[in-house]
């Protein structure tokens, strides 16, 4: 079985990984949804007790998949964690943020409706919202902790001043930002602010969308992974060689590079929790052999070598996204 952990000083205790159930709703590409259900089945029985899930993935889709999961699921065995504030249009466009007090109680009554469940565990907004002070925000999900409704407070991608301001408000359980070989940001000013507050890191991207790992790394006709910058022409060529440079240590390992990359993430710490983001269960039974992976210091050294962080090509998201998240700020 998983390994657990702490959610934060003190906090409760999940498993020592997470899944990411965004990719089930559409956002990468079509997902089948029965495959999805017994991928959350297999990753529960693994010993997986994290779930990550948001309301605008899928527009409550993926919500209602994991009610529909959560039937054969007994409530108090999962650790229910959900990002809210995305705005999105019928037809799936993003068009806009809104975390200002009204819209966190009224998008947790929905969240709380299309889950079936009493509580979530941890309420986190997905961005800062520029409009609203951090402070009223994390207000609105405290009066909900007090209620009952919520258990813990998250943040998403955020950065050091703000995560301050927050975690004086109210203590802050965990802050979900990307972190993999390819997106080390974190480690020069959030990672050192979160470990002196006591706060975990729940790590997406660990893949960096597929760019780690040799079954997903090179695109298809249509692909919607074209839209970001790492993806792009000679970028993703570059990237692509320095995926051959991990591939090289892993076949002497006898791993994926897959593998490798998770091990990786999981190797920065108890208080960094990488999520497994996948829809399918193959995908799944290879990250989790992952977690039994030992990598030594010689090992690390290798793995760093082979992707060091100023030699990724191209930024995570788009400039025009890049420039307003506040953890990039």
């Amino acid at each position: 079985m998983i390994e657990t952990t702490t959610l934060g000083r003190g906090g409760p205790v999940v498993s020592r990984a997470g899944l990411g159930l965004m990719g089930m709703s559409g956002i990468y590409g079509q997902a089948d949804d029965r495959e999805s259900l017994a991928t959350i089945h297999a990753a529960v029985d693994a010993g997986i007790t994290l779930l990550d899930t948001g309301d605008f993935y899928g527009m409550g889709h993926n919500e209602l998949l994991l009610r529909d999961a959560l039937r054969d699921i007994p409530r108090e065995s999962v650790f229910i964690q959900v990002k809210f504030g995305g705005q999105r249009d019928p037809s799936g466009a993003f068009i806009g943020h809104d975390a200002s007090p009204s819209a966190v109680k009224n998008s947790l009554a929905y969240t709380l409706t299309r889950l079936g469940t009493d509580y979530i565990d941890l309420y986190q907004p997905a961005r800062l919202d520029p409009r609203v002070p951090i402070e009223e925000t994390v207000g609105a999900i405290a009066e909900m902790i007090k209620a009952g409704y919520v258990r813990y407070l998250g943040l998403s991608e955020m950065g050091a001043d703000t995560i301050r301001r927050a975690h004086a408000a109210h203590p802050v359980a965990a802050l979900q930002i990307e972190y993999s070989l390819m997106s080390r940001g974190i480690e020069a000013r959030i990672l050192p602010t979160v470990r002196e507050l006591g706060i975990s890191v729940t790590a997406y991207g660990i893949l960096s969308r597929g760019l780690l790992s040799s079954g997903t790394a090179r695109l298809a006709p249509g692909d919607p992974r074209a839209r970001f910058p790492r993806f792009r022409d000679e970028n993703h060529a570059r990237n692509l060689e320095l995926l051959a440079a991990l591939e090289a240590i892993a076949e002497d390992r006898g791993v994926t590079a897959a593998q490798l990359a998770i091990a990786w993430v999981a190797s920065r710490g108890d208080d960094i929790i990488p999520l497994i983001g996948t829809k399918r269960r193959d995908r799944l039974a290879e990250a989790l052999k992952a977690l039994d992976l030992t990598l030594s210091t010689d090992d690390l050294a290798a793995i760093e070598a082979a992707v060091p962080a100023d030699a990724v090509a191209g930024d995570r998201y788009e400039a025009s996204q890049v420039a307003a998240l506040d953890s990039e700020r």
